[in-house]
C-alpha cells in the first residue's frame, strides 16, 4: 500500500465551447444589481403569476403527485397542448406520439439539435439570434451557418436563405415572434419558407416561445405558427414555453410538437439528457389550461405595456423600432450617443440607472448597428421608474 501523498492535480482539457464566456444577460443583470439600476435587460417578468396557477400546482403536490412522471410528460398535459394546437392552428397532433413536455424551451431546442444533427452537418441560423442556438449546434458537432436578417427591418432575406442551403444542410432554426428584434413573421413569410424547403431534406426547428405575444390584431397581425402550414409542420419541431406564457420563467417547463417519426428521435435524446420534468407543475399546468383565457388575453396584456413604454420613450431621443410581438422594444441610439452598443449599455446602466442589452451580443461577429433592446415585461411602476430616468436623454 502506497504511503505517499498525491499532490493536487487537475488534468487539462480541451473545451467544447472555447469561445463561450459569461452571457451578456448575466453581465448586464449583475451590473444592474451592483448599480441599483432598473433591469430592463434580461427577459423575465418582475410580477407574479396568477394565484390560481400556484394553487393548481400546490393542489397537485398535496394530492401526492410528486414522483417521476412519464418520460414524455403527463398525459393530461400533453392532451391539453394538443387540444390548444388544434384549436389555434388547425393542426392535429397525437398527444401520445407527437407532444413531449420539456424542461423549458432551451432544453427542447438543444434536444432537437442533438437528435438530428451529426458531425459536419450544417444548421442555418438567422442573426441576430438567441444565444443558445449556435453553442447547441457546436455541441452536436454541427456547423452553424449564419444568415443575417435584413438590417434595420430584421425581415428574413429569403434569397440568402435559399442560397445557403446545400447538401450538408440538416436544419434551419427560426424564431417568431423574434428575440431580440420583436418582429413577427407573416403568412407570406411562412409560405415562402415552405416553398424553399419543399424540395429539400432540411428539417425546421421553430422557436415559438413568444407565440401568445403578438400585437395589433386589429391590423390583422397573428402568430403564424409552423403548425399552420402542412409543408412546414411535416418537417418541424415546434417549441414553446409555459414559462413565457404564464409568467413563470423559473419553472422551466415547455413543450415540443413534432411528427411521430421526428418525436421518436427527439425522445431518444430527451430521456437521457433530462428524462422527466417536474411532476406537480405539469399537473398544475394541465388544470390551469382548462381555461384558455389567460393565453388568449395575453396579447392585450402585453400590448398595453408596450404602448405605455413606447409613449414614454417617445419623449427621448431614441428612435423606436417596431415592436410587433414578444415583450421587447428595440431602439436606435444614434441620436443619443456616439458609443457602440455594448459601451452604451454599460454607460446607461451606470450613469442613467437603466439596464438594456446590445443587439451586437446576438451576432457572431458582434455586428454593431447602434440598436439596443429593452424588456417591458415589468410592473407599470418599474416601467415608469425606468422612463423617468430615461427622460434625461
Amino acid at each position: 500500500m502506497s504511503t505517499t501523498t498525491a499532490s493536487e492535480y487537475t488534468p487539462a482539457l480541451q473545451s467544447k465551447l472555447p469561445a463561450v464566456g459569461t452571457t451578456i444577460f448575466t453581465v448586464m443583470s449583475t451590473l444592474a444589481s451592483e448599480k441599483g439600476a432598473v433591469n430592463l435587460g434580461q427577459g423575465f417578468p418582475d410580477f407574479n403569476c396568477d394565484p390560481l396557477l400556484v394553487g393548481a400546482v400546490t393542489d397537485a403536490m398535496t394530492r401526492g403527485l410528486n414522483q417521476y412522471p412519464p418520460m414524455t410528460g403527463v398525459p393530461v398535459l400533453r392532451e391539453a397542448v394538443a387540444a390548444k394546437l388544434q384549436k389555434l392552428h388547425g393542426r392535429s397532433y397525437d398527444a401520445g406520439r407527437e407532444i413531449t413536455i420539456t424542461a423549458g424551451a432551451t432544453q427542447a431546442i438543444i434536444t432537437a439539435i442533438l437528435a438530428v444533427v451529426h458531425p459536419g452537418d450544417e444548421v442555418i441560423v438567422l442573426e441576430p439570434c438567441y444565444d443558445s442556438y449556435v453553442p447547441n449546434i457546436e455541441l452536436a458537432g454541427g456547423v452553424a451557418l449564419r444568415v443575417p436578417l435584413i438590417p434595420g427591418t430584421f425581415r428574413p432575406d429569403f434569397d440568402r436563405i435559399a442560397s445557403a442551403i446545400t447538401s450538408k444542410t440538416r436544419a434551419i432554426l427560426i424564431n417568431s415572434p423574434h428575440n431580440p428584434s420583436a418582429t413577427v413573421w407573416s403568412r407570406e413569410d411562412m409560405l415562402r419558407l415552405q416553398d424553399i424547403l419543399a424540395p429539400t431534406e432540411v428539417l425546421l426547428i421553430s422557436d415559438e416561445v413568444y407565440e401568445h405575444m403578438v400585437f395589433d390584431a386589429a391590423q390583422g397581425r397573428v402568430h403564424e405558427s409552423a403548425a399552420r402550414f402542412p409543408g412546414l409542420a411535416a418537417r418541424a419541431f415546434i417549441v414553446s414555453s409555459f414559462g413565457k406564457t404564464y409568467h413563470v420563467t423559473g419553472w422551466k417547463v415547455g413543450y415540443v410538437a413534432a411528427p411521430a417519426a421526428l418525436t421518436a428521435e427527439f425522445r431518444k435524446v430527451h430521456q437521457f439528457n433530462v428524462f422527466t420534468v417536474n411532476t406537480p407543475v405539469q399537473y398544475g399546468l394541465a388544470t390551469y389550461m382548462a381555461d384558455a383565457s389567460p393565453y388568449l388575453e395575453l396579447p392585450a396584456f402585453y400590448q398595453r405595456k408596450r404602448d405605455l413604454f413606447r409613449a414614454g420613450l417617445a419623449n427621448t431621443r431614441f428612435k423606436l423600432l417596431p415592436s410587433e410581438g414578444s415583450y421587447f422594444q428595440c431602439v436606435d441610439i444614434s441620436e443619443v450617443s456616439d458609443l457602440g452598443e455594448a459601451d452604451f449599455c454599460k454607460w446607461l446602466t451606470i450613469e442613467i440607472g437603466v439596464a438594456a442589452i446590445p443587439l451586437s451580443a446576438f451576432y457572431g461577429n458582434g455586428f454593431d448597428q447602434r440598436v439596443v433592446r429593452f424588456c417591458f415585461a415589468k410592473k407599470d411602476e418599474t416601467l415608469n421608474m425606468a422612463l423617468s430616468r430615461l427622460a434625461k436623454l
